[in-house]
């Protein structure tokens, strides 16, 4: 049963309370101290007719409270936070819904293969491996610092045979005590040798009673959790990744066929040409120009194909595999994975719960408050307890009687820090600079994921527009083109139009293909903004219980500045 320190109605130990009030007058450091140990003191003085509030103490430094950053105040991603202005001429909720994102958003593109890669992400990716192996390694560090508050049992044995020399210190000894023995030789037993055995144990166990180990421990699960983000964080990247990989890839595919299109319709142009030139209707000329620009866009789909090696590995690659082990699945006639009418895109204040970059950075900044407090518990003493009872005999058949039982070093001991030379106020002061670092990196992801969501919006919205503008584009140039091959073959045009047309043409196309990608990647831009994507394969655990009725508060009065000597 743990004492904890009567806390403020801000939820924050008198301890954090009194660390604000050190800003303003230096002079009272060392009472504040000394007023936590007479808290301490009072509070074990209450229980005194019981054993276990000793054995749990008191908990001394400032408790963390979950921050509630400005965002969450904003009904939508383009609302402004209160009392601030916004101004933009972007319709950005014109294609989004506030319906919650889809945990696997990749198959709103309903394309199987896609899918298919996706689910294999998690377990063949090299990145979500090494994170995963980070955790293990967080999990065994709380594990080491939860076996400190535990007690350390180690046991001895021994078995020897000694003799003394009988020309040494004890030869001396046989000769001055002989006559007062009658004759006999007292020492004898050792100068002939003799035998012993030993067998017992160590005990040890520091009590924890200004919560020092319990903050250690408290700072190790907020390490591990931040470990457990990090590597949903690798996942979500390489989920996001895969997606913009596959859709470069078919875009890299599309525009390889529209280019294989155009080949064709080139090399009919330049038939039609030579035909009117062997009818003498027109010259040389216009044959050479024909043929050069059935060679122009031949020429442009080696390099396509190049990129689209280069994309197939990239896949393979982000699944662990060698290059080109995926050519077989990843060729083939699918087009560019479309957005869908509408994507949902939830409300600011589920952001800060779905991100993992955000929830890792408040679990770094629990760690942080964590060892405040336990900065401030190397202040106190330490009461450990020690126990080495053994048993010993020179005679083997003896040594598991009651008489053969030995007391070394049982009972309690304690230390308190006297003078170290500053170590543990600058130990402090680090701490507290450390936990300012972590608030300010909190809000900064909370402002940066806010601003991600939005640009991609902008993005994606952006795309939208640029993309209907070159469908219409596409449809005017190929109606372009064909009037201009009709009134060519009927001698009322110019060869130098047709060309002109042929080129516009494949410019529209080859633009409204990179559109249609631009907007697949803006969606896949988006889904990785709004931090879904883990939830199906590493699930969060569940949250330990915290105090009823816990008050929020800004993160900017969650830490106290650093006291500066």
């Amino acid at each position: 049963m743990a004492i904890r320190m009567p806390k403020s109605r801000s939820n924050r130990s008198p301890m954090s309370l009194s660390l604000r009030a050190q800003r303003s007058n230096p002079g009272i450091r060392h009472a504040v101290r000394r007023r936590a140990a007479l808290d301490c003191f009072a509070a074990l003085a209450m229980t005194v007719g019981g054993v276990a509030p000793f054995l749990g103490g008191c908990v001394v430094g400032p408790d963390f409270v979950r921050p509630v950053p400005s965002v969450a105040a904003s009904a939508t991603y383009v609302e402004p936070a209160p009392g601030r202005a916004v101004h933009t001429s972007l319709p950005l909720l014109h294609r989004t819904t506030d319906a919650p994102p889809d945990v696997e958003w990749w198959r709103a593109f309903r394309d199987p293969v896609l899918d298919g890669l996706e689910s294999r992400i998690a377990a063949q990716n090299l990145d979500v491996q090494t994170a995963t192996a980070r955790l293990l390694q967080s999990r065994a560090q709380l594990g080491t610092s939860q076996a400190a508050a535990l007690p350390t049992l180690s046991g001895t044995g021994s078995a020897y045979r000694q003799q003394f020399s009988r020309n040494g210190t004890i030869g001396l000894l046989s000769g001055s005590l002989g006559g007062l023995t009658g004759g006999t030789d007292p020492t004898a037993p050792l100068t002939n040798g003799f035998e012993s055995y030993t067998l017992g144990f160590d005990a040890s166990w520091e009590l924890d009673l200004w919560g020092r180990v319990r903050r250690s421990v408290e700072s190790a699960q907020a390490q591990a959790e931040a470990s457990a983000e990090q590597r949903r964080g690798a996942l979500v990247s390489a989920q996001a990744e895969l997606a913009r990989d596959y859709v470069q890839l078919r875009g890299t595919q599309d525009l390889i066929r529209i280019y294989q299109t155009y080949v064709r319709v080139n090399q009919q142009i330049l038939d039609v040409v030579r035909i009117r030139q062997q009818k003498g209707l027109v010259t040389g000329l216009d044959v050479a120009s024909a043929a050069s620009q059935v060679e122009a866009v031949q020429a442009q789909i080696p390099q396509l194909q190049q990129q689209e090696i280069q994309q197939i590995n990239a896949i393979s690659l982000l699944l662990g595999e060698p290059p080109l082990s995926l050519a077989q699945d990843l060729t083939g006639g699918r087009g560019i994975p479309p957005v869908p009418p509408r994507v949902p895109v939830g409300i600011p204040s589920e952001l800060i719960r779905r991100r993992p970059d955000i929830r890792q950075a408040e679990a770094t900044l629990h760690a942080a408050v964590a060892d405040i407090g336990e900065a401030e518990a190397e202040f106190f003493p330490r009461v450990t307890l020690t126990a080495s009872p053994t048993v010993n005999a020179i005679d083997p058949l003896k040594v598991f009687r009651g008489s053969s039982l030995q007391y070394m070093n049982i009972g309690p001991s304690f230390s308190i820090p006297l003078f170290e030379g500053g170590r543990l106020r600058s130990n402090l002061v680090l701490q507290q600079a450390r936990q300012q670092e972590a608030a300010i990196a909190y809000q900064k992801a909370v402002l940066q994921g806010w601003h991600e969501v939005v640009n991609a919006l902008a993005s994606l919205q952006g795309d939208a527009g640029r993309r209907a503008r070159l469908a219409r584009q596409v449809g005017d140039a190929r109606r372009g083109l064909d009037l201009a091959r009709a009134r060519y073959t009927q001698g009322v045009e110019i060869f130098t139009t047709v060309l002109q047309n042929a080129q516009v043409v494949l410019q529209a196309e080859t633009n409204l293909s990179q559109a249609t990608a631009g907007m697949s990647t803006d969606f896949v831009a988006l889904s990785k903004a709004l931090g879904g994507g883990w939830e199906g394969a590493f699930p969060p655990q569940p949250a330990p219980p915290g105090p009823p009725e816990v008050a929020q508060v800004p993160v900017a009065e969650i830490i106290p500045r650093p006291v500066v000597p």
